[in-house]
């Protein structure tokens, strides 16, 4: 299981297009993905889940990965918030 913290720095946080573009890269990643804030737990692949959430700039999430290639997924979930517009 890796649990890693990052801060969400874009203007918008996870509104709805980057949250459903996050979904989307999380359900494809093979393991269990989670989205953890403010000790509330959701799939990282359900976009209600993560819109429950309401990430927003400055908010720091933990991002939960567990199983198959769960290193790799953590790289690419971890990129994606460190890029997103």
């Amino acid at each position: 299981m890796e649990i890693m913290s990052i801060k969400v720095e874009n203007e918008t946080g996870l509104h709805a297009r980057p949250a459903a573009e996050f979904v989307k890269l999380a359900s494809e990643q093979a393991c269990e993905v989670f989205v953890e804030k403010d000790e509330k737990r959701v799939s990282a692949k359900s976009i209600l889940g993560i819109l429950t959430l309401a990430i927003t700039k400055g908010t720091v999430i933990n991002i939960i990965t567990d199983g198959e290639n769960e290193k790799e997924s953590m790289e690419t979930l971890l990129n994606y918030i460190r890029n997103v517009i």
